[in-house]
């Protein structure tokens, strides 16, 4: 079966060919013998000509591994274009250097294509987007399985794959029979490996694992159309070394969902020496041009670390160290819709241009789940070392409810540096609760604060933390609203404006800094510092 040769992806990416895509290094060599659990999907029937649908070929060396226990597919060099290829236990796709797993169009007719997204029961449909319940319209897809991988230095190019959003100029429905929005996705999966991939506009996910215990993700580059990773009601998790431009969308964005009937934590995460941004054309860093998008897209920017929105399950035992963010949102903590969000680490982070806050923690009640579940909470974050510079009017956020703080949050050696010039109407504005809303840094509008803003607070501890800004702001260093419980030590902040503003706060201490006074309040109704 052959293919269109009509291209499936419009804007930037449109150019790029399959031939362009190939790393400069040399190829790994193939075996140059028959070597046990290793098949060569060409000796299946795999053309790797780019245009020759090889679908039915790689399926069928799949099948036959897995009934003989299992082993590594290997693709040599050339141009895969495939459909639906669905894995197995003990299974291992490996990409040559110079191979392209390429995601095949849609069929404009509506017959066959991608394999069709799997029925859903209602009563769990309408707790999470379309894309985060639905895994067997992918490019590479698994359920059920153990001891799994894909690895290879080679390329996962989604050009076939739709973006979930009705954007997609080729789809007159997205989301319809034959077409596919995912390039890996998996659910109840353990023991897996990613590992060394490229991969080039992914659709709606470049990956969706779901229930996925014992999972490894390591030196993977996604420059991709929406969000690059999603770890949702995973446990025992490992994102290490990897690239993610992901202009439209997150980048690597942890989850939560009802997608599996129940709610399911994320827990035993770490994300370490990971660089996300949000700021350049797709495909850019995949051809090492790293060409960055017109200062118009600005608005649009995503590209940041974010947990939630889905946050039914909740998230436990989470480090995230090591991390560069250029051009992005920063990085957003969130719990929704009624879960415990506990036991976090954060450490030497480096943000430059943030385009909304640097930090985002919050706690609301969208609630978007089954009935009858309580408010949930976020407790026990410590954050160490982070740098943001040249970011914008919005302060970093910490934002809980009346009722339900926000608690246990130590902030220590943090520079934040804002681009300030706020309006002095900016420094009296009370922002609203906006219990229900979408969790953004937006959310709230305009805040009158240029370094934190923080509400609906207890315990909170901040040392050694310097705000700056690029344009004198009348606007205070810190706010604070409903506040319980906070010690502040050895600040910098900008002059020309109070350090502190103090709303209903109770037992507040700050002591050691320069130029703002010693000073210790049991209960306040309003102050200036």
């Amino acid at each position: 079966m052959t293919l269109d040769r009509r291209s499936a992806l419009t804007g930037s990416i449109g150019f790029l060919s399959a031939a362009s895509m190939a790393p400069a290094a040399a190829a790994a060599p193939a075996p140059s013998g028959p070597v046990p659990g290793w098949y060569d999907v060409r000796h299946f029937g795999a053309t790797g000509d780019g245009h020759t649908l090889d679908t039915p070929a790689v399926n069928r060396a799949i099948e036959q591994a897995a009934a003989r226990g299992g082993g590594t597919l290997y693709f040599p060099p050339g141009t895969y274009a495939c459909h639906s290829i669905r894995l197995k236990s003990r299974i291992t796709l490996h990409l040559d250097g110079a191979a392209t797993l390429l995601a095949a169009p849609a069929p404009t007719d509506g017959r066959g294509g991608y394999d069709l997204a799997e029925p859903q029961d209602p009563a769990i449909e309408p707790f999470q987007d379309f894309g985060h319940n639905h895994w067997h319209n992918s490019l590479i897809w698994g359920e059920g399985l153990h001891d799994i991988a894909i690895t290879g230095s080679g390329l996962i190019w989604g050009k076939g794959l739709g973006r979930g959003d009705g954007k997609d100029a080729y789809l007159s429905d997205p989301n319809g029979p034959g077409t596919g929005n995912k390039a890996i996705a998996l659910k109840n999966c353990h023991n897996v490996l990613l590992r060394d991939l490229r991969m080039l506009a992914c659709g709606w996910f470049a990956i969706l694992a779901t229930g996925v215990d014992n999972l490894t993700i390591d030196n993977l580059l996604i420059d991709t159309t929406r969000d690059g990773m999603d770890i949702d009601c995973c446990r025992n998790v490992r994102i290490t070394n990897c690239t993610v431009n992901s202009p439209y969308d997150d980048g690597i964005c942890p989850k939560s969902s009802y997608a599996l009937g129940e709610p399911r934590a994320t827990e035993n995460l770490i994300i370490s020496n990971c660089f996300v941004t949000g700021n350049y054309e797709i495909g850019s860093l995949i051809d090492g041009s790293w060409r960055k998008m017109p200062p118009s897209f600005a608005p649009l920017v995503h590209g940041r670390i974010k947990f939630g929105t889905e946050t039914n399950g909740g998230f436990r035992n989470i480090t995230i160290t090591n991390c560069v963010f250029d051009d992005s949102q920063g990085l957003a903590l969130e719990t929704v819709d009624g879960a415990v969000f506990e036991d976090v680490t954060i450490s030497n982070i480096a943000m430059r241009g943030s385009f909304s806050s640097p930090l985002f923690l919050r706690l609301g009640r969208r609630m978007r789940g089954p009935a009858g579940r309580p408010i949930g909470s976020m407790r026990r974050i410590l954050i160490d070392n982070v740098t943001s510079s040249g970011a914008g009017w919005l302060p970093s956020i910490i934002a809980g409810l009346p009722g339900h703080p926000i608690e246990d949050v130590k902030l220590s050696n943090i520079f934040v540096e804002q681009c300030g010039g706020a309006p002095e109407a900016m420094a009296h504005r009370v922002p609203p609760l906006a219990e229900l809303a979408y969790p953004e840094p937006n959310m709230f509008g305009d805040l009158p604060a240029t370094g934190f803003f923080i509400r609906d607070a207890r315990n909170i501890e901040m040392s050694h933390v310097e705000v700056a800004v690029a344009a004198a702001d009348p606007r205070p260093a810190f706010r604070l609203e409903n506040v319980e419980d906070a010690d502040f030590f050895r600040l910098r902040v900008p002059t020309g404006a109070p350090a502190f503003s103090l709303d209903r706060v109770r037992a507040f201490r700050h002591f050691g800094s320069r130029r703002i006074a010693d000073s210790r309040f049991d209960d306040l109704v309003s102050k200036t510092l």
